[in-house]
């Protein structure tokens, strides 16, 4: 007698709710060419421009030609013969340097003031910060009004000082317009390395009997440190690059003490001599590299020994 083994039929699950049986969309894969309109925007609104700047300063591009020639290094003999080189590289590490000061002293004294989690710390915190939001080019006509000898602090103080008409003082001024622009950025940044400090490290430094200052230069200083190398950092390379303040307020002067790179690149455009603001540019990439690299290298290292 021979008996038949019936295998059964192994029932199809069911999928679950919502597999519609497509494959996962990990695993859709696009043509590549779907790509093609931001690769035209970046290469011609960025790329290209950028690589033409390493062609452009040893030529002889401007208004006055036809045509484009190499010419070798004459712009950048001419402009330092001139000595705006020299005076406009002095003028942007010289402008830099206290923007980037007073910067970071507004912000980290602001942090400090409005650490604890209040709601008037809170709403104060977004009242220093609104100058962040705030236009350059607008900041710097609003200060333009106020400082002129004619505005508004000199009619409030009842005096006539030139604020922005001292060949000696008018930088200052305008690195602590500068400042406070946006010193409201860096007040965020210090406020998160103070948040990011463990609660029990501060809770020893009080029961050792350390004071305010004692467990701010022991303490807090030093746990800061990634705070302040982001700080620094992006301070003296913004303010390297600054256009907008320095244009609304002096426009470079008086008697060019406060031309920087990217005014003195401006006043030589609109005089059609577009190789010599090339050239003009691509030092101050060069110098914007030759303080960023052994900046960031210091402050890291500083760190690390913190």
């Amino acid at each position: 007698m021979t008996h038949t083994v019936v295998r059964a039929k192994p029932t199809p699950t069911a999928d679950p709710p919502g597999n519609t049986g497509r494959l996962p969309r990990a695993a859709v894969h696009h043509p590549w060419w779907f790509a093609l309109p931001a690769i035209a925007v970046f290469a011609g609104f960025l790329l290209v421009p950028n690589l033409l700047n390493f062609y452009y300063p040893f030529t002889n591009w401007s208004s006055y030609h036809a045509d484009i020639a190499f010419t070798g290094l004459d712009n950048f003999r001419t402009i330092a013969d001139d000595g705006s080189l020299l005076r406009a590289i002095r003028t942007t590490l010289l402008y830099a340097l206290l923007a980037a000061l007073f910067q970071n002293a507004f912000g980290l004294g602001l942090a400090l003031l409005l650490e604890a989690d209040s709601r008037c710390n809170r709403f104060f915190r977004a009242v220093f910060f609104l100058p962040v939001l705030i236009s350059a080019l607008a900041t710097g006509y609003v200060f333009q009004a106020l400082l002129d000898q004619d505005g508004a602090v000199n009619s409030l103080l009842g005096t006539d000082v030139p604020w922005l008409g001292s060949t000696t003082w008018t930088l200052v001024v305008v690195t602590l317009i500068h400042g406070w622009k946006w010193m409201g950025l860096s007040m965020l940044i210090y406020l998160a390395g103070l948040k990011g400090i463990p609660g029990d490290l501060l809770e020893a430094a009080r029961m050792d009997g350390a004071g305010p200052w004692r467990t701010f230069r022991s303490v807090r200083w030093p746990m800061l440190a990634p705070a302040v190398t982001f700080n620094v950092t992006t301070a003296l390379i913004g303010s390297m690059n600054t256009f907008d303040i320095v244009q609304a307020t002096t426009g470079g002067g008086p008697a060019a003490s406060t031309e920087v790179f990217n005014i003195y690149m401006f006043r030589i455009f609109g005089q059609g001599l577009y190789a010599q603001a090339s050239a003009m540019s691509l030092v101050l990439f060069l110098v914007v590299v030759a303080v960023a690299i052994p900046l960031v290298v210091g402050l890291r290292r500083r760190e690390q020994l913190l």
